[in-house]
């Protein structure tokens, strides 16, 4: 999502004229100070440091809070973007022992302020829930699940994303930042620049993303092992998308349907009041991979096929028999979360269907609707984001905060060819393959449409028979909790991902 820091005007130099005197004594002149070619474009203000206090791992603790940002620069020192964090530190532990943590949302043009807020850092925010909309109060309370007491956090926003900016408009630039490689290609930069300004080299690094995000992070620890000289201890992805193949739609998306048949069965079992399990979806996921792939390839011209995907389908998902007669049981999200609310004039959110919106058009079954959890969650979460930056820390800029920008999910460049689609797969075995100590960590909420589990289930099952069997045994985990794409926002998944993370961090 599943899924932006900071940029600022410039003030304007202020000049202090001597006033007329008698002559004085003359001063050595100070060497001027040459600013590198175009730095005067820069926008974004010094770094700011303040003190908070939180309830972390059980107890009152101080810890420090840093908004700032890393300027990309070409070959010949100018700078090209400005791409703004936000760091959580605690001191009493030294800095060589104590993991460090940097964390991406998705989008493609989401800022960071999910994951931030929502789910690692010491203050959080409420979103994602049924009723809460634009208007509901952008307050941060105390985060009782904040990893910070185990990492210090470092939360990073793209270019175009949050304040980050570009320096100038070069459609040649934009072209290359916003792009797959690209994109991996600077946030490892950004990485690795923040840990040598910060003497963090020899401390314990770990990645998290969520959505596009947890697609990124296998990219970059391979771009960072093998680039930039920095090993990763171990890499979390919260309702990734590992494979885009898989994410097709049309009639000709078999595994896509197959994907999201077992998010359907546990959002039935949810709303029969029944909660899931994973041995309670295994005859889901069995049928998934088998019988109901088969079927599919066989076409909707195969009468006994549909008849036998109509009833499995209907019986795993409980919806209305001549819904999935009409589709030959090929179910479309935007369909889906259609149907989903049609008895109340509703519509269910695509990122957790037990989510429900007010359906401003119900008798059109084709509209175009704003989403009950990712658009309801944007007027709160940048205000609170906005609100603590400039407020609370004091790291003041006057320019919007994007928390998703649609000119950057619009405009990116995904590299695909017709024979090869995105995916991560590759890079996350061939960074597991290349350092035996790497952990690896995969969480999803349930009744996630978006990005189902069962999709990253089929992706990590492919790793293990495409020769990563030894190099990765026992050290991809898959969890699945209650929820959906922001499955975080439930107290109990929140802190079962903070436990799983754990986990991760001491295996021992």
């Amino acid at each position: 999502m599943t899924l932006r820091l900071l940029s600022v005007a410039a003030l304007a130099a202020l000049v202090m004229a001597a006033p007329a005197s008698a002559p004085m004594a003359q001063q050595p002149r100070q060497q001027e100070q040459r600013r590198p070619p175009g730095d005067d474009a820069l926008r974004l203000p010094a770094r700011v440091t303040v003190s908070q206090s939180a309830a972390i791992g059980g107890e009152r603790r101080d810890y420090q809070v840093t908004a700032g940002s890393i300027v990309l620069r070409n070959e010949a020192g100018e700078p090209q973007a400005e791409v703004g964090f936000v760091a959580y530190t605690i001191e009493g532990q030294p800095a060589q022992e104590r993991p460090v943590t940097f964390a991406f949302n998705g989008g493609p043009g989401a800022a960071s302020a999910y994951l931030n807020f929502g789910a690692l850092g010491p203050k959080r925010l409420s979103f994602g829930n049924t009723g809460e909309g634009p208007s509901a109060p952008p307050v941060l309370v105390d985060n009782p699940q904040t990893w910070l007491d185990f990492t210090d956090l470092v939360f990073i926003d793209p270019v175009g994303t949050g304040y980050s900016r570009f320096v100038n408009d070069s459609a040649e630039l934009k072209r290359s930042l916003w792009s797959v490689d690209g994109d991996i290609s600077a946030l490892a930069n950004v990485v690795r620049r923040y840990l040598t300004e910060h003497d963090r080299m020899t401390s314990p690094k770990f990645l998290v993303g969520e959505s596009y995000g947890g697609f990124r992070v296998p990219k970059l620890a391979r771009r960072l092992q093998t680039h930039e000289g920095v090993g990763i201890s171990g890499i979390v992805m919260i309702s990734p998308v590992l494979d885009f193949q898989t994410q097709g739609g049309g009639d000709g998306a078999p595994l896509a349907f197959a994907a999201r048949l077992p998010s359907l069965a546990a959002l039935h079992r949810e709303l029969k009041g029944e909660p899931f399990t994973r041995e309670a979806l295994a005859a889901v996921e069995g049928y998934a991979r088998g019988d109901y792939v088969v079927d599919l390839l066989r076409g909707p011209r195969d009468a006994a096929a549909v008849a036998r995907i109509v009833d499995r389908v209907t019986q795993f998902t409980g919806l209305d028999r001549s819904f999935v007669e009409r589709r030959a049981g090929r179910l479309d999200i935007v369909d889906i979360v259609r149907e989903l609310g049609r008895g109340s004039e509703s519509v269910a959110s695509l990122y957790d269907g037990l989510v429900l919106g007010l359906d401003p058009v119900p008798y059109d079954p084709s509209s175009d609707l704003e989403d009950p959890i990712l658009d309801a969650g944007i007027a709160s979460l940048t205000s609170a984001a906005v609100d603590f930056l400039n407020r609370t820390v004091g790291w003041r800029v006057d320019t919007p905060y994007r928390l998703l920008s649609r000119e950057v999910s619009a405009n990116w460049n995904w590299g695909a060819t017709r024979s090869r689609q995105p995916e991560a797969v590759d890079d996350l075995r061939s960074a597991l393959a290349l350092d035996p100590h790497l952990g690896a960590l995969v969480v999803h909420g349930a009744t996630d449409l978006v990005t189902p589990y069962f999709d990253s289930q089929l992706a990590l099952d492919r790793l293990a028979a495409l020769g990563a069997r030894d190099a990765a045994k026992g050290r991809v985990a898959l969890e699945v909790l209650k929820g959906g794409h922001m499955f975080y926002a439930h107290d109990e998944s929140r802190a079962a991902l903070r436990e799983a993370a754990r986990r991760l961090y001491a295996p021992n």
